[in-house]
């Protein structure tokens, strides 16, 4: 192997690593987070499959976003929509066996490139042209968007130009770095460029306003049930307290009553 595709199948399972680890250690501090009141926002669901159906639609369709600005819901509708097609059709880069005729019919998903592109670019002129988002955007905002629009566009030159990129050494090194049977890899730059990018991606996802995608599901102004009128809302964390306090009452109370017989 060369000395760029050691890189580049090292830097693949550091990426992979940090990725992990991060991912796994923020849905875990999601998940112990207490939530001591009940804070749904209106309309809100009365049951758990509204819950459920409120959170489809929020991850789907994007509902909130659309009630509060149609501009801002387009692009970032148009670039999430657009990635996650992308990103079904590069697994067959990732398929170690013969690939299914559905991968067939994955083809045209290629061209969701372009939404996912004019999203982002939409975001980016979001944050440039409108004022008071200019005023809260941080330099990581612009930078976590150029790196992006760097993958997206990178991955449109190596598809929609003339250099393209041998899609066999491709799926030989994807394939490789799954049974760890390491092959090289294109040397084309374009490529280099789109591959180092995803990897910064995944290093950085975890500490990054990215984590959004799980934590939609940790919200509790989305996941909960507007029940509070017909069941008492106990964090688990306050619930040994009150256990406890329900404990020390009673025997206060015992000991009143052994005393005053």
């Amino acid at each position: 192997m060369s000395v760029v595709s050691i890189f580049f199948t090292a830097l693949f399972y550091i990426s992979l690593i940090i990725f992990l680890v991060g991912m796994a250690r923020k849905i875990y501090q999601y998940w112990i987070t207490p939530a001591p009141l009940k804070i749904p926002t209106a309309p809100t669901p009365l049951t758990q499959t509204g819950v459920v159906m409120r959170l489809a639609r929020e991850v789907v369709l994007f509902e909130s976003l659309f009630k509060s600005n149609k501009w801002t819901w387009l692009f970032g509708w148009l670039f999430h929509i657009g990635l996650a097609l992308v990103l079904v059709r590069h697994l067959r880069y990732f398929w170690l066996d013969d690939l299914p005729e559905i991968f067939l019919f994955m083809q045209p998903f290629k061209y969701a490139a372009f939404a996912m592109v004019i999203g982002l670019f939409g975001l980016m002129g979001r944050r440039i042209f409108v004022e008071r988002i200019r005023y809260i955007s941080a330099p990581s905002d612009y930078m976590m968007l150029v790196l992006l629009l760097t993958i997206g566009v990178s991955g449109m030159i190596m598809t929609f130009t003339s250099n393209h990129t041998d899609v066999i050494m491709v799926k030989e090194f994807a394939s490789g770095l799954v049974t760890f049977n390491w092959v090289n890899l294109p040397t084309e730059v374009h490529f280099l460029l789109h591959v180092l990018m995803v990897f910064v991606l995944m290093v950085i996802f975890p500490i990054s306003k990215l984590l959004h995608v799980p934590g939609i599901f940790f919200s509790p102004t989305r996941n909960q049930v507007d029940d509070s009128r017909k069941k008492r809302h106990i964090s688990p964390w306050a619930l040994k307290q009150e256990q406890d306090h329900e404990m020390k009452l009673n025997q206060i109370l015992g000991q009143d009553d052994s005393e005053g017989k």
